[in-house]
């Protein structure tokens, strides 16, 4: 599958990891940080439900 054609969350996810590695971050504070900002989206997501 070419990332051109590929569904929206693809593209952010190979961009953030992209972004990630050219930082040099480290795996454990990258893994910390994704927790934290899949928390917040869990929430915002559930509110929009409600």
């Amino acid at each position: 599958m070419s990332l051109e054609n590929a569904p929206k969350h693809i593209k952010l996810a190979v961009d953030l990891i992209q972004l990630l590695e050219e930082n040099q971050m480290p795996t454990e504070t990258v893994v910390k940080a994704l927790t934290i900002v899949q928390q917040d989206f869990q929430r915002k997501l559930e509110a929009e439900g409600s």
